[in-house]
């Protein structure tokens, strides 16, 4: 695993994490949610595309 590929790991661990606590509350802010998954989709599309370019054709 590169340096590049563990810090998106982080990162999507850390918005995934932060997106399940939004949920919990009583009176979700239902803006900062879809920000939220904005920000896991990009990050998770990133490293699909390192995974992709890292496979031999």
């Amino acid at each position: 695993m590169t340096a590049r590929t563990y810090r998106l790991t982080q990162i999507h661990q850390r918005i995934d994490e932060r997106l399940r606590l939004e949920l919990r509350k009583r009176t979700p802010d239902w803006l900062e949610i879809a920000r939220l998954k904005k920000m896991k989709l990009r990050a998770k599309d990133a490293l699909h595309s390192m995974a992709k370019r890292a496979r031999p054709a």
